[in-house]
């Protein structure tokens, strides 16, 4: 390796699989996420699985991302790098802010429990045009209502839909992105569906 290789900039994109619930988040987000796991296995007639929120971390000549999607109150609220809100539940509940949600794209940024992340971080590219790329969607991201199937996606819209999107319209070849195993990432799926018709802005 020369020493120009050695001191080039950092460019790619990083998956986080966090376990819902894990580290210091709230034991009422843990407690929910099981119960709502175990209805839809009994309803899916399945067994349960554990269930993950991806997170991702990018990287562009040396300055370094993240994008979430988190509450429009409470920890982090307010920090720089919000390009766009929606709605929690009901669209009319979100009026109030406590009802709504955050899209960042959050300069050197934390992302919570990342040190619980199962495998620790996976790059899934080295290329800076498409972290170029991807951080410019970051804004046009269609902000469905969250914990609903607007999108008539089959799947709700939440987190796991924005990095879903995010990497399926970068040019990420998604088809090989899967939570570890006996996991689950709900919410995934509606991403990647609205992705692959190529627009997502219009709630059907």
């Amino acid at each position: 390796m020369s020493r120009n290789e050695e001191i080039a900039p950092r460019n790619g994109v990083d998956l986080y699989w966090i376990p819902l619930g894990a580290g210091a988040a709230s034991p009422l987000v843990r407690l929910s996420g099981r119960m709502f796991e175990s209805f839809q296995s009994r309803r899916q007639r399945r067994p349960a699985r554990d269930l993950y929120h991806a997170a991702l971390e990018v990287w562009l000549h040396g300055s370094r991302f993240v994008i979430e999607m988190a509450p429009a109150w409470g920890s982090g609220h307010g920090q720089p790098g919000v390009v766009g809100e929606g709605p929690v539940g009901l669209k009319v509940l979100g009026r109030s802010r406590y009802f709504r949600y955050e899209v960042r794209r959050w300069p050197n940024g934390v992302i919570p429990d990342i040190g619980e992340a199962v495998g620790g971080p996976q790059c899934v590219s080295t290329d800076a045009s498409t972290a170029e790329r991807l951080l410019g969607l970051v804004a046009i991201f269609p902000t469905g209502t969250w914990g609903r199937d607007e999108f008539r996606s089959g799947d709700m819209w939440n987190s796991n839909s924005l990095v879903a999107w995010l990497l399926s319209c970068s040019g990420v070849d998604v088809q090989r992105l899967v939570p570890p195993p006996n996991g689950r990432a709900p919410g995934w799926n509606a991403g990647l569906a609205v992705a692959a018709r190529g627009s997502g802005n219009e709630v059907h």
